[in-house]
């Protein structure tokens, strides 16, 4: 038996080499990262949302029974009413002559008739429609897009369409459908095994009681299939927005190529403000000539300062900076022949709240008054 010490060795025996780093997260790593907003903003751009037709549906049944069982009693009364005059008006409708009945009138009657049924049912089947899309809208709110329509050659791809058919999601609504059929043949059987000796008693009933006793059984089956519906609806939204959720989630690498794309590459960033810090310490040490005097900690911090009585309503700082950059200042000033006066609160004040090119606040005029008129003593300029 041979051992290797390590791995290389055993990659040189085999010829082999690899990168552990194919094994991490990449292209077609391992989605474990939340979507972030603009994931979420693109898939419902899209028209991606974790949407669930069943609540629209669920709510717009159920709206259409509960009305029509609060409206019964007027819908009855204006069915029966249009029942009876249409009874009234087919002996004058239908005219005989030379053994032939024309339905001219007939058809019109029937037209008539039919545009009456429509026009009462009308406002329930919009209620019902109306509530339906609210519901659906309350799910993901509003947002018109045309994404969803727009052909596209992954649509008609057989490959594709073979994997649907075996997808989850599939899977999920064929149980789905199934449990709708069994448990709405169920309850429906259940009440017409409780209902069927009034049903059989129709044909002896006076037509006003036939037509509740019909009315009462369709609204209450309808609510009963409503409510189904509702328990399937909640059961579904839930298995939507996991669904969603989990189809939504990010690779690490993912995330990585969304910031760059986003925000930009970071060492690019990185990159180009170290560009701009460069020239502004360049235009800085351009400027430090021109000031006064450089208050420092003395090793630490380093700040310039500039006053000219005639032009400036203050004094202003025109270079600071810490350490290194600090000491670079001092020698500039060495190097022009600026004054150097050490101070160490005023400097670490100065440093830590006044910028380049600001005035110096009015709470630190005494002290750098103090400073400026020791430096113009010095320079027997008072």
């Amino acid at each position: 038996m041979i051992l290797f010490e390590n791995h290389d060795e055993l990659n040189i025996v085999m010829g082999l080499s690899y990168d552990l780093q194919f094994f991490a997260d990449g292209p077609g790593g391992e989605k474990t990262e939340e979507p972030t907003a603009k994931k979420l903003q693109d898939a419902r751009n899209e028209g991606q949302v974790a949407n669930s037709r069943e609540v629209g549906n669920a709510a717009g049944l159920l709206a259409l029974f509960v009305l029509i069982k609060l409206l019964y009693g007027w819908m009855a009364e204006n069915f029966t009413g249009m029942f009876n005059y249409v009874y009234t008006q087919i002996p004058e409708t239908i005219t005989m002559y030379d053994g032939y009945m024309p339905f001219q009138n007939i058809k019109t009657l029937m037209n008539l008739t039919l545009i009456r049924i429509m026009l009462l049912s009308l406002p329930f089947f919009a209620a019902a429609v109306l509530i339906g899309l609210v519901a659906n809208i309350a799910q993901v709110g509003w947002k018109i897009t045309s994404k969803p329509l727009q052909p596209k050659l992954s649509k008609i791809n057989p490959i594709s369409g073979f994997k649907k058919i075996f997808s989850t999601r599939s899977i999920f609504e064929l149980i789905k459908s199934i449990a709708k059929i069994i448990i709405i043949s169920t309850v429906v059987f259940i009440y017409f095994k409780d209902m069927d000796a009034s049903i059989f008693l129709l044909y002896d009933m006076p037509l006003a009681q036939a037509i509740g006793l019909m009315g009462k059984t369709v609204i209450d089956i309808g609510i009963r299939i409503a409510a189904i519906y509702v328990i399937v609806a909640t059961s579904d939204v839930v298995f939507q927005r996991r669904k969603f959720k989990k189809d939504m989630m990010m690779t690490k690498q993912e995330v990585k190529d969304e910031y760059k794309n986003t925000e930009g590459d970071p060492q690019i960033k990185a990159q180009q403000r170290r560009r701009m810090q460069q020239a502004s310490q360049r235009r800085m040490m351009q400027e430090l000539p021109k000031a006064d005097v450089v208050i420092t900690n003395p090793t630490h911090y380093a700040v310039a300062i500039r006053y000219d009585a005639d032009e400036m309503e203050a004094p202003q700082v025109i270079a600071k900076g810490e350490d290194y950059l600090a000491q670079r200042i001092k020698d500039i000033a060495k190097e022009n022949g600026i004054e150097i006066v050490e101070n160490k609160p005023l400097a670490r004040m100065l440093y830590a709240n006044v910028d380049v090119g600001e005035f110096v606040p009015p709470e630190l005029y005494q002290a750098v008054a103090e400073v400026l008129a020791f430096v113009y003593h010095l320079q027997g300029r008072v």
